[in-house]
């Protein structure tokens, strides 16, 4: 590949839009191109690495007993509807009305297609186990896209299905993926960490998410490194070792404090000078339509997921103003459990708390000094509240940290979720009917370019891990004019090719300065440098970009030494 072919657009500066330090060198380096909001073109150094993502994908997933199949992206709402997730996605999924007057979605996912397609072609259980796998792109209507690929509206995502007579084998393929997921992210030079996670909108019993800690991921984790135990916060559990029942306490009366147009917790703590923890947030939800009150510690933070398994509902949504003023009497913001009379449920953070601070149910109104037991009572204590670094590891007991992270696979156990409404039967061994058992694993390929730009990169660039990165080497003749260097150049170049290297030339008329930047901006690992001065040594300078350090290796065993460095890198 000759760079002056290859369209590697670089820019010098920043573009405007972009946020991320991935967006920002995926642009500068020429990968991608944005089109539209949430809509990229994948440049050729940017297609080179996406599909070296998807070779190492598809290698792991065949060693995994997985075989490849492609379903459309086109797709009938009817199924979704079936299992019930049409309204569920809401105004994530893209959907248009056809020449026929049919209406058709573009597939965010493929969970009904795959069951569909299998439960029409499956008979017995000698048809099973049974596990598919693609490569597509999916498309969703992001609210806000935002840092490049990361959160995009059309993206690439391996999804992968298990299908099992029982939950006893799909124990088996779910593991054999859960250890795929580790070898590939281990071949992309990821530095993951898989957590235990929420199912959402999947369904399904366990799931695990596979995760990168990065200053802008989306999502938070929790880490133990005593025991090694890792969690999404969204069902890390919350350690409390004190379970006393509370009752009322002696201590001042209660009273009316006014708080003028003081909402926040921030507000009202510094307004009364009260610590946040001594006051209490009253939120008011609507559990599949039913509104009840979540009473949370000021300084923390509601936990939806863990409050919508407690009470086994199939939605939680935030209460808008008007039921606030209809359940409480007062506006929202003001919101408090005194004489409230829907169902409150406290997190134990909250057993016996002292004199708190509450909302009076009033405009501009709080309380003070209120006692749980003896001003109002709590219905049921939970772990309703987000884990925190001021928090203990829920196995151990020991020091826990709270992180940023990205999301790049998730695996879930389906059971029978999909299977039950699109009637994926297979008959057994005696002649009956049985759902099959299943799996569900995917990966957004989008992000796992991000991912590595995120983690490995410096002020000059890219550095990519060799089994990623476009090409292994640049071939850069110093000084293009001089004949001598571009025909060494030529001929370490077309050596290399011989030797099985992925390399590129960069054959630009441009200067050493602009050549040796781009390279480290597109962060190529290795760079081959033809100069006046090694040229007369009878050598070859070797500059290593992840190392920032370079050899002189001799003419005659040039190539041989660059294939094992290529060679010991990718072990």
């Amino acid at each position: 590949m000759r760079w002056s072919k290859a369209f590697i657009p670089t820019l010098k500066e920043n573009p405007q839009e972009a946020e991320a330090v991935s967006h920002k060198l995926m642009m500068r380096a020429g990968l991608i191109r944005r089109l539209t909001a949430g809509a990229y073109a994948y440049l050729p150094m940017g297609h080179k690495a996406l599909k070296k993502a998807e070779n190492i994908i598809r290698e792991e997933m065949e060693k995994a007993g997985a075989v490849e199949l492609l379903m459309p992206a086109l797709q009938p709402p009817e199924l979704w509807k079936r299992t019930g997730r049409y309204d569920d996605m809401g105004d994530v999924m893209i959907k248009f009305i056809d020449r026929h007057g049919k209406e058709i979605a573009l597939g965010p996912t493929h969970e009904e297609i795959i069951t569909s397609l299998v439960a029409s072609e499956m008979r017995s259980y000698k048809d099973l186990p049974l596990v598919l796998y693609q490569i597509q792109t999916k498309f969703r209507d992001e609210l806000r896209p935002r840092f490049g690929i990361v959160r995009s509206c059309e993206f690439i995502m391996k999804d992968a299905y298990s299908f099992d007579v029982d939950a006893e084998n799909m124990e088996k393929n779910y593991k054999a993926m859960y250890d795929a997921y580790c070898r590939i992210f281990e071949r992309c030079g990821l530095p993951y960490i898989p957590v235990e996670a929420d199912p959402g909108l999947m369904g399904g019993s366990v799931s695990h998410e596979f995760m990168v800690p990065a200053e802008i991921g989306e999502d938070r984790i929790v880490t133990c490194s005593s025991c090694g135990y890792a969690s999404s916060t969204e069902v890390a559990e919350v350690r409390c070792d004190d379970e006393a029942s509370v009752g009322a306490v002696p201590g001042e009366k209660m009273e009316t404090a006014d708080t003028p147009k003081l909402k926040s917790v921030q507000e009202v703590s510094k307004f009364l000078k009260v610590s946040k923890t001594d006051i209490i947030k009253t939120l008011v939800y609507l559990a599949d339509n039913e509104p009840i009150a979540v009473l949370i510690r000021g300084d923390h933070e509601a936990n939806e997921t863990k409050i919508k398994h407690y009470l086994k509902c199939k939605t939680l949504l935030l209460a808008d103003e008007e039921t606030v003023e209809k359940c409480t009497g007062g506006p929202m913001g003001f919101s408090g459990p005194v004489g409230l009379t829907i169902k409150k449920l406290a997190d134990k953070s909250l057993l016996n708390a002292g004199p708190v601070v509450v909302g009076a149910n009033k405009r501009d109104t709080h309380m003070v000094n209120a006692h749980i037991g003896r001003d109002f009572e709590v219905d049921k204590w939970l772990d309703a509240r987000d884990i925190t670094e001021g928090d203990t590891c829920p196995k151990c007991g020991k020091e826990i940290e709270v992180k940023q992270a990205i999301e790049i696979g998730h695996t879930f156990k389906l059971g029978t979720k999909y299977s039950e409404p699109l009637q994926a039967k297979y008959l057994n061994a005696e002649g009956k009917e049985r759902l099959a058992v299943m799996g569900c694993y995917g990966i957004g390929i989008n992000r796992i370019l991000a991912c590595l730009i995120e983690t490995s990169s410096d002020e000059d660039g890219i550095i990519w891990p060799l089994s990623i990165s476009p090409c292994e080497a640049v071939v850069i003749p110093v000084k293009k004019d001089n004949e001598e260097l571009s025909r060494e150049a030529e001929r370490v170049y077309s050596e290399m090719i011989n030797a099985g290297i992925d390399v590129i030339i960069d054959d630009r008329d441009k200067s050493a300065g602009v050549k040796f930047k781009d390279s480290d901006l597109v962060g190529f690992p290795f760079q081959i440098v033809i100069g006046k001065k090694s040229m007369e040594q009878g050598k070859i300078e070797l500059k290593d970009r992840a190392r920032g350090e370079s050899v002189l290796v001799s003419k005659n065993e040039f190539i041989e030494y660059i294939k094992g460095e290529i060679e010991s890198r990718k072990k």
